[in-house]
């Protein structure tokens, strides 16, 4: 049996012809071997003249199944490196695309035949494609064939990469939600990839327009389960879910009204709120496998992030009243929102208040970019102040105060 040692691009497509001529007719008998794999090769010669890329591409692509059933996968690889590099010899970009499209149908067509193999070859055929749009084909089926062939590990690298492919693809948002949906699926049965999973998530629910209710009510069985991995999760204390027109169809759902009340209650209110819906909503808890006391907890660190956004210095009292806990626990549920990252403080227990220096916004929409807006407009005012204090005093020539020289740097 032939074994594939490229020379020039020419004989290293003329050995593939060969290779793959061979095994298709190994069990002919060597009479009726030899013959049809000169017809073939001959056959290959001849279209490689006339630059005809394509046909070539299907005679070679005849024997795929043969040849990946019984080729060893060092050898499937260098095979398919001089296949796929046909592509880049085609007359037009249709044209490029559709022998493309050839291998990718072949390549998915048995997912769970060597399935490692067969993504390595696709990556190789996604460098090889100059068209944007011809590598989302190839990336998407590339993600079918991770799922069904149960390698999703090789894909998984690719995500970190996503936001730049899809500026290169310019793919639509169906485009888009197709992709993420694929993406949060195969993450959220991995371990430690939950929040990338829920990030996925999110990015798919925000490809649904307001303004296409049909297709809008599509997604809420997946902006049911945002809402619940979101209250489910215990490290997880900020989101923009309530922003979302995926998410906000479920308000007015006669069967979804108190998942959405839920996650209203977790970004906008306390813990008082939260008892008050666990006491005439505990079905709803139970139906979704969700945790009271671990609601209480998380309600319990958020309702202190809420304190946290309102005051700078919180009076122990209220923490207490607030969290409702005993006075001896308050200093601990501060270090607990601390460690947690939803604050930054410094407690006085002489004077028994928390101190704080910074805290987690529960939701980031309108309401509080304005808000930041208005402590930058303030921060502006205050350092064109000490500019033009500064330049005051050098142009009278008198002493710089040292806490405005200090202010400067």
């Amino acid at each position: 049996m032939s074994i594939v040692v490229p020379t020039s691009d020419e004989d290293a497509t003329l050995a593939v012809a060969r290779f793959t001529a061979e095994l298709a007719w190994a069990q002919a008998g060597p009479d009726i071997a030899e013959s049809q794999v000169d017809r073939i090769c001959l056959e290959a010669e001849t279209l490689m003249q006339e630059g005809r890329w394509s046909d070539l591409l299907s005679l070679l692509l005849t024997s795929f199944d043969l040849v990946f059933a019984n080729a060893q996968e060092k050898d499937l690889e260098c095979v398919f490196a001089v296949i796929c590099d046909l592509v880049s010899r085609a007359r037009s970009p249709d044209e490029a695309l559709a022998m493309a499209d050839q291998i990718t149908i072949k390549l998915s067509a048995n997912p769970n035949d060597k399935p490692s193999v067969r993504l390595k070859i696709l990556f190789c055929l996604y460098n090889i494609v100059g068209n944007p749009y011809g590598k989302f084909l190839i990336y998407k089926r590339a993600l079918k064939l991770a799922i069904n062939g149960k390698v999703t590990e090789l894909m998984m690298p690719s995500f970190k990469r996503i936001d730049s492919f899809l500026k290169e693809w310019n793919i639509s948002a169906a485009e888009k939600r197709e992709l993420y949906f694929g993406m949060t699926n195969i993450l959220k049965d991995v371990k430690g990839s939950t929040k990338e999973s829920f990030t996925f998530l999110v990015k798919y629910l925000e490809t649904f327009a307001e303004d296409d209710p049909h297709t809008l009510s599509e997604a809420k069985d997946e902006a049911v389960r945002a809402i619940i991995e979101f209250v489910k999760s215990p490290d997880m204390f900020q989101c923009d879910l309530l922003e979302l027109p995926a998410i906000h169809q479920l308000q007015k759902d006669a069967k979804f009204a108190s998942v959405f009340a839920l996650l209203e209650i977790f970004l906008t209110r306390r813990l008082d709120a939260y008892l008050e819906f666990q006491a005439s909503n505990s079905s709803v808890l139970t139906t979704y496998g969700i945790s009271h006391e671990e609601c209480v907890t998380k309600m319990r660190l958020m309702s202190l992030a809420d304190l946290a956004s309102q005051m700078q210095e919180i009076p122990y009292a209220l923490v207490q009243e607030t969290l409702k806990v005993p006075e001896e626990e308050v200093e601990y549920w501060i270090v607990r929102g601390i460690s947690s990252k939803l604050i930054d403080a410094k407690m006085d227990q002489m004077r028994r208040v928390a101190i704080i220096s910074r805290c987690t916004e529960r939701v980031f929409g309108p309401a509080q970019w304005k808000d930041l807006y208005s402590k930058l407009a303030v921060w502006r005012n205050n350092v064109a102040n000490v500019v033009r204090t500064v330049q005051n005093a050098r142009a009278a020539g008198t002493e710089i105060p040292q806490a405005l020289v200090g202010a400067m740097h």
